[in-house]
């Protein structure tokens, strides 16, 4: 059997290597946010979401600056005692449903907690907690 060679630059090869490759950048892509960190409620929050918020609140905490009505951040006593990725002391710091950086405004239901070295310590949540309790979200903490 003889086999034609093919020249990879006619169009209808390019186009289909070009397929070939979009299909595998957009899998990629999708691959890397469709595993949930950590499940708050029903919310799914990537490891780079609470990675940005624990940037976001530790450089606040470093800078002594405080924002939103509620002083975010500040310290989290972890009155319920829960087993924390790191030791304290706490800070709380939210992070938002929404996927955007906590910069003001309602705080929402999550939070993530960081200690004063800023080490992320848990991710945390007031859904399906007593009052203004906190509950680990799944696949938090030790």
């Amino acid at each position: 059997m003889m086999f034609k060679a093919t020249n990879i630059y006619q169009p209808t090869t390019l186009l289909a290597l070009l397929a070939l490759a979009a299909t595998t950048v957009t899998a990629s892509a999708v691959d890397n946010r469709a595993t949930c960190a950590y499940t708050c409620g029903s919310v799914c929050y990537y490891q780079s979401d609470v990675d940005a918020a624990v940037t976001q609140g530790y450089n606040y905490y470093e800078e002594g600056e405080q924002v939103g009505s509620n002083d975010y951040p500040h310290t989290e006593n972890n009155y319920e005692d829960i087993d924390f990725y790191v030791s304290g002391p706490y800070q709380e710091f939210p992070i938002l449903s929404t996927y955007e950086v906590y910069t003001g405004g309602s705080p929402g239901a999550d939070r993530v907690v960081f200690n004063t070295d800023g080490e992320l310590a848990g991710v945390v949540t007031h859904t399906g907690a007593s009052g203004d309790d906190f509950v680990p979200c799944d696949g938090c903490c030790a």
